[in-house]
């Protein structure tokens, strides 16, 4: 998948999602869904997982044989930007601990989901 392509799919991915963030409160307005700062969660997830993407992408595009470190240090990146991201919010906000913890798993998965099935579909046209 070209970058262009995986970045026309990832903003739609993205909008689905943030469309489906947005109208869930309408739907369940009595349920405490998101954390005050989802959306500041939402923006952070995507940017790194583009990013994340786009080191790995490089990585195979640069080095082919050696394609397998590049997906697994860009995804190790993010996981340590994350992580972080993690500990600085869980220091400075004292909202509850389960929201956010399901708003931050929720957004990584499904932003990873996503991002691995991409790389995938590289490698996949590599060893064709």
């Amino acid at each position: 998948m070209s970058l262009t392509k995986f970045t026309f799919l990832y903003f739609l991915y993205a909008a689905c999602l943030a469309a489906v963030a947005y109208f869930l409160p309408f739907f369940l307005p009595d349920v405490k869904l998101f954390v005050s700062s989802f959306w500041t969660l939402f923006i952070f997830f995507s940017g790194v997982t583009y990013i994340a993407y786009v080191l790995a992408y490089l990585g195979i595009k640069r080095h082919p044989e050696t394609g397998i470190m590049a997906i697994m240090g860009s995804i190790t990146l993010k996981m340590l930007f994350s992580m972080a991201f993690v500990l600085i919010y869980s220091l400075n906000s004292k909202e509850k601990g389960l929201i956010m913890v399901l708003n931050f798993f929720s957004l990584y998965l499904l932003f990873s989901f996503f991002e691995i099935y991409a790389l995938l579909r590289n490698l996949r046209h590599q060893n064709k």
